[in-house]
């Protein structure tokens, strides 16, 4: 993974000193609310419901064990022992008192780490592939590609007051795991027939209050001009987008407003500007990225130790669950991708322990290069294990609770933190998602159901993903009472849709009798080994909808 350079270090060190002089103002009575709150906001820190919010970046969702260990150590030492990973590849604390968050910068700066754009209105932090570099079905590593967004991006002096705050996914592979369809700008990264890389540039993307889906910018962007065609269509978006609406003040809204013909002529004109400059990337500067992502040192595995797998998987029910929906294939032989869940009824998903923390940091050392991956589902992926290696991992992460054979189905909810933590919140969202996760805990049948998408969001701002779950909840405040929307059909992969609501929404203790209607109608209606959203789009809404309000 990449490791700071000394311009990056320097870059982090003072940014820290700049922030523990700009707090010890603020609570000196020297700065202002007003003045604090854009300072705090471009070093992650929010003021949540009740406490401060620290949200700390995870570039392209690749941690260290190193990392892993200093995040555990934050946790016991400022916050309450635990951390929550984000649909954004982040971790966010939700309790750390003020005046320690300048401490807690400072102890993530000597692990290359930090807070920086994780808020505010600006570029976001890049999120990719979970799988980068190992998958199958990878056309292009796109981890040196986001790293490259990710030094064009930071702190670019330009970009640091958008309109709202803007996000980019970056995908190498044929099947879309990085939403890209669903992003501010989405980039896909493909081989032309003459094996020269392109970029599939999409703008106008996004959920929210108003979701939309990216449309195609450029199809065939030579990867030469990846950043000057970056920045052209965020300069468009600087200069056009509106700043008198918070609500209409994102991307999707000027695409929207303009038409896509527009908007790429406009961009192409500002890009006029930006081709062949000193952004223009060349051989050089794409491979000072690519070292940082060497092919680990793989032992073989041998054809008898994969049989042996296999035979295990024949003889040992759980574990054969357990690497149906959690392991997946790899593209070296022998090796492969093993998620570990973070959804588990007795906590909020994505939330993890400093214990566990400290235990996935051995794990990782041990099968996976001292190397994770942080999911947008909010689970965590150790990328490279040998095959005769994983039922000892699969007994190793049951002791820690993090075996959960559920990646994939119903019970593997996105989930925001809701009303519980979030001010911006209209209604919980955890309880929800550990309502449903208890109703349907049965195996049996959530493997009869196969893959099914369940986002929840608890307001809005939709941080969890409603709008493409297959199944999509979203908290809604009616005179102060909370009410709950279920919306259908939603997917956020390459056959992008959006979900569309069901009706009336819900009281909370209706919700997990309303998702069984749900599942009913699809039993039912179902073919053979359909899955739900071919289900939902074969027979259509109105068969869902006469169930539910019958």
């Amino acid at each position: 993974m990449y490791r700071y350079d000394a311009y990056d270090q320097t870059l982090v060190d003072e940014r820290v000193n700049q922030f523990r002089d700009q707090m010890d103002r603020y609570l000196a009575g020297k700065l202002g609310e007003e003045e604090f709150r854009p300072v705090r906001l471009q070093n992650g820190l929010y003021i949540q419901r009740h406490a401060p919010m620290l949200r700390i970046a995870i570039p392209y969702g690749m941690l260290s064990s190193e990392q892993l260990r200093a995040l555990a150590a934050i946790t016991r030492r400022y916050d309450r022992g635990y951390g929550h990973f984000t649909t954004r590849q982040n971790l966010q604390l939700n309790w750390p008192a003020l005046e320690d968050v300048p401490e807690i910068l400072a102890d993530l700066a000597k692990v290359q780490m930090h807070a920086i754009q994780t808020s505010g209105n600006c570029i976001r932090n890049t999120t990719s592939d979970q799988f980068a570099g190992i998958a199958k079905d990878e056309v292009v590593d796109p981890r040196p590609w986001c790293e490259l967004i990710r030094q064009w991006s930071t702190l670019h002096p330009e970009f640091a007051y958008l309109p709202r705050k803007f996000k980019i996914a970056v995908t190498g592979a044929t099947d879309d795991r990085a939403a890209i369809h669903v992003h501010d700008i989405g980039l896909r990264l493909w081989l032309d027939d003459a094996g020269e890389l392109r970029v599939r540039v999409l703008a106008g993307g996004g959920m929210g209050r108003t979701p939309m889906i990216g449309e195609v910018v450029r199809d065939d962007l030579p990867w030469q001009h990846l950043l000057t065609y970056l920045e052209a269509i965020v300069r468009v978006y600087n200069q056009f987008g509106r700043r008198d609406n918070k609500f209409k003040a994102r991307i999707k809204i000027l695409v929207k407003a303009l038409g896509i013909e527009e908007f790429t002529r406009r961009v192409e004109a500002e890009w006029a500007h930006l081709k062949d400059g000193s952004q223009t990337l060349n051989e050089a500067a794409v491979e000072a990225a690519r070292v940082h992502f060497p092919e680990p040192a793989r032992r073989p595995v041998d054809d008898a130790a994969i049989a042996e797998y296999e035979q295990l998987r024949q003889d040992n029910r759980a574990f054969a669950r357990f690497v149906t929906n959690n392991v997946m294939d790899h593209k070296v032989p022998g090796y492969k991708a093993v998620t570990l869940s973070l959804k588990r009824r007795e906590a909020a998903p994505g939330d993890i322990t400093a214990d566990q923390m400290d235990a996935v940091a051995e794990l990782a050392e041990r099968y996976g290069f001292g190397e994770l991956r942080v999911t947008h589902e909010q689970n965590l992926v150790l990328s490279d294990v040998p095959v005769d290696e994983i039922e000892t991992l699969w007994q190793q992460l049951d002791a820690l609770g993090m075996a959960n054979p559920t990646v994939g189905t119903l019970n593997d909810i996105i989930c925001c933190p809701g009303g519980d933590f979030c001010s911006l919140a209209n209604a919980v969202s955890i309880p929800i998602a550990q309502a449903i996760q208890e109703r349907f805990e049965d195996l049996d049948y959530l493997y009869d159901l196969g893959p099914i998408d369940l986002n929840i969001s608890g307001c809005m701002n939709a941080c969890g993903h409603h709008h493409v779950g297959n199944i999509g909840i979203l908290g809604v405040d009616k005179k102060g009472e909370e009410y709950y929307q279920i919306s259908l059909g939603g997917n956020a992969d390459d056959d992008v849709s959006l979900g569309k609501i069901l009706g009336p929404s819900f009281y909370r203790e209706d919700v997990p009798g309303v998702i069984d209607k749900v599942l009913q109608v699809y039993v039912e209606k179902r073919l053979d080994d359909e899955r739900f959203l071919d289900t939902y789009r074969r027979v259509g809404h109105q068969a869902f909808k006469e169930r539910v309000y019958a």
